[in-house]
């Protein structure tokens, strides 16, 4: 297992890191260009010696976007025509096109959020922006293919590889403008594995999430006459509160989160407007429906209790009065699938490939998995080294370890094989 990351792999690996390719949604004022065409070429030319070709390398048409499931923030952004235009997926197959019974498909992004980090290999560890999430692993997965073809003549032949090198995973997108084209145009496998930081545990699971805005529209006032504004910013500081503990998740899978309260800077006037903005994960659809209800419910609840606290103070009566008429909720993200799926012959397949299962009581987190939602004759799953966490995926000090690359495209290699030769097998009883 020790060589299965060549030097042109580690140095493949450092001139990703080096490349800078933060997603458009995350991407600071001060941040470079992104790069993604660039380290998506990069990538494939890798891939062009294991045996790869380029099927596809680019960007899907707009009217992808003009969706009631795709995020505001993402709609918004795409009217800049370069959002787009600079975020384009790559598409690559081993082998001849073969039916989905006889495929498998590999997923794993090339963008990523931002602040940079310092790219370096020492002590056999990579360091750098995207070294877990997911470049380390992109370039594992290369590694662990080509072990499988040296070791497997049907690869390529018999059984074929599609790998999805996408962008738009990260920053809120969702996967709408990079996996969801290529899903839905058939760019699936009978087994499916998206890469991503899993502790090489199997996950079965993907979980999705919505977003909820909830917005005051009043009127300020100066500091003088405080009495004369509605005042958002203690609106909405009461709703961030009463939501906190109308809405914790005791009773359901997924998790709450209550993001950012904005009205203002200034401490000697009334902000008239502002917004919290909160964040819903959910396990399945009809959770995620339970969930929204319970939200819009909640509001009501809490501008009713913000008005019978509020209606007798000499400060903040014309807000009480008004609370009901300037707050409303607007939905920035909602009407995602999950992903929660179960296949006998595949799960047997990751086992006796020495993989082990995510425990059902541990939580799932959400990717790009949830667009294999529904897709029939085929099953997925989350794969990857590392974590999300202990390996600081979206935080200072991002890295990812030479042991867990190999150990990755190892895992890669046994999958491969064992495919393979399970559809032998098939074929001959058929």
């Amino acid at each position: 297992m020790s060589d299965l990351l060549t030097p042109e792999d580690r140095e493949l690996l450092l001139h990703l890191l080096a490349t800078p390719t933060v997603g458009f949604l995350e991407a600071a004022p001060d941040d470079p260009p992104p790069r993604l065409r660039e380290a998506q070429r990069a990538y494939a030319r890798a891939a062009e010696s294991v045996g790869f070709r380029v099927v596809r390398h680019g960007s899907p048409p707009p009217h992808v976007l003009r969706r009631d499931d795709v995020p505001v923030t993402v709609r918004r952004a795409a009217e800049d025509p370069r959002f787009l235009a600079e975020q384009p997926s790559l598409l690559l197959r081993l082998g001849p096109a073969l039916p989905r019974r006889a495929t498998v498909m590999f997923n794993v992004h090339l963008d990523t959020v931002a602040g940079l980090e310092p790219v370096g290999l020492s002590g056999g560890r990579f360091t750098g922006r995207g070294a877990i999430d997911a470049k380390g692993p992109a370039v594992a997965l290369l590694s662990g293919i080509r072990d499988a073809v040296r070791a497997e003549p049907a690869l390529g032949r018999d059984v074929g590889v599609l790998v999805q090198a996408v962008s738009g995973e990260e920053g809120g997108a969702m996967g709408t403008f990079g996996t969801r084209p290529l899903v839905e145009a058939g760019h699936v496998g009978r087994l499916n594995i998206f890469c991503e930081p899993t502790g090489l545990r199997y996950l079965p699971r993907s979980t999705a999430s919505m977003t909820a805005r909830v917005h005051v529209g009043g009127h300020g006032a100066v500091d003088d006459r405080p009495d004369t504004g509605h005042n958002a910013s203690v609106l909405l500081g009461f709703l961030a509160q009463h939501l906190a503990a109308a809405l914790d998740p005791r009773d359901r899978p997924g998790r709450l989160c209550i993001g950012g309260v904005h009205t203002g800077h200034a401490h000697n006037r009334v902000y008239g407007s502002g917004e919290l903005l909160i964040n819903l994960s959910y396990a399945t659809s009809a959770e995620g429906a339970r969930a929204e209800k319970a939200l819009e419910a909640a509001v009501e609840d809490g501008v009713r209790r913000f008005t019978g606290i509020f209606a007798g103070t000499r400060e903040f009566t014309r807000t009480a009065a008004d609370a009901a008429a300037v707050t409303g909720v607007r939905w920035l993200k909602r009407g995602l699938p999950c992903l929660n799926n179960s296949e006998p012959w595949a799960e047997d397949l990751l086992t006796r490939a020495g993989i082990a299962r995510w425990p059902d009581v541990e939580p799932a987190f959400t990717c790009d998995a949830i667009w294999m939602d529904g897709i029939p004759d085929c099953y997925t799953a989350v794969l990857g080294p590392g974590s999300l966490q202990d390996n600081n995926a979206h935080a200072e000090g991002e890295h990812a370890d030479l042991d867990e690359l190999h150990g990755f495209a190892s895992a890669v290699s046994a999958l491969l094989t064992g495919f393979a030769e399970q559809h032998r097998d098939g074929k001959e009883r058929t």
